[in-house]
């Protein structure tokens, strides 16, 4: 496993990351915890030292899952969890007073609540789970998020990005508030190269790249008759016409390639590790097969010659969580 710099924290965090969303079971059509527990071990056997979750993954049930895991390991794990919007509203809409969203008192609450999920005495780096760039100088979070930081309750703070909205945290980076950023970063989504990843190399704030695999569309694997369960939320996320416009898309990159699809999740992986700003990229992993597969990705071999160029041809942009 190789390690990458977060921003200026001064840590250093493996190159895949855990995304700890599905384990939630909450919208993924369910999970199994003992399968996650033993995913959760086998990550940080093969050098895996941050993990990402959230309050609101299966109403804490993610954050209780790892950690459970952390407390039973010797090795130095971070992780990062998040602060759900209080009006529930994801992602956040634009003219909705950062007040209504992330009070100081309730920004307070929830990190203490995550604590105790946790059964941790520190969150290594807290996020806000949705953001909007008008919020940079509003309101009371900042002293919260100071108040919780001089506490040693959290070591670092940062914001998950609004889906496809690289460009809505670009005021954050620069304003030096934010420690880190996650966003979302792919094959087809790569519009943080535009703004967002130049602004974080000047300021020094770390790079969570999240959907690394567009919720398994550029894993190779689905196409117009592959079904989800009604509780899985990609049953919405491919609908219509959606899971055969994957295929073409995914069956164009393989042949610009000139590679098979079955090796598609690797590559969209090591895209992603090709961009220097990123610090980490979290794929979400329920499995051993998973863990295995995307930690064996951290090999510091890159993508071969020519095809980051080639690929960046295949930039498609579009919000199919709407």
């Amino acid at each position: 496993m190789k390690y990458r710099e977060l921003g200026r924290t001064g840590i250093e965090v493996s190159e895949i990351g855990y995304g700890a969303w599905g384990i939630g079971g909450a919208q993924w059509g369910g999970a199994d915890d003992d399968e996650s527990i033993q995913a959760l071990h086998r990550a940080i056997d093969l050098g895996v030292n941050l993990i990402d979750t959230a309050l609101a993954y299966g109403e804490g049930r993610s954050e209780r899952l790892v950690g459970q895991v952390v407390r039973d390991r010797s090795e130095t794990i971070y992780v990062a969890t998040k602060v759900p919007p209080k009006n529930l509203t994801w992602p956040a809409p634009a003219g909705v007073p950062v007040e209504e969203v992330f009070p100081a008192d309730y920004v307070r609450a929830c990190a203490e609540r995550s604590l105790s999920n946790l059964g941790l005495e520190r969150i290594d780096v807290l996020q806000l789970h949705v953001w909007s760039d008008e919020w940079t100088d509003q309101g009371d979070w900042r002293e919260a998020v100071e108040e919780l930081r001089s506490a040693g309750k959290i070591g670092f703070f940062g914001v998950s990005i609004n889906d496809h909205q690289p460009s809505n945290g670009v005021r954050l980076v620069q304003s030096g508030a934010a420690d880190t950023v996650q966003v979302i970063y792919n094959v087809f989504d790569q519009s943080p190269e535009d703004e967002l990843f130049p602004g974080c190399r000047e300021h020094g704030v770390g790079v969570i790249a999240r959907v690394p695999l567009d919720e398994g569309g550029l894993t190779g694997s689905i196409g117009p008759d592959t079904e989800f369960a009604e509780d899985d939320f990609r049953e919405s996320y491919f609908r219509g016409d959606r899971k055969r416009e994957i295929q073409e898309r995914v069956q164009a990159i393989a042949a610009d390639l000139g590679t098979s699809e079955d090796g598609l999740a690797e590559t969209a992986l090591r895209f992603v590790l090709s961009e220097p700003t990123v610090s980490a990229v979290i794929p979400g992993m329920r499995s051993l097969r998973n863990v295995e597969r995307n930690a064996a990705v951290s090999d510091g071999r890159g993508v071969p010659d020519g095809w980051r160029e080639k690929l960046h041809g295949h930039r498609w942009v579009r919000n199919f969580y709407r």
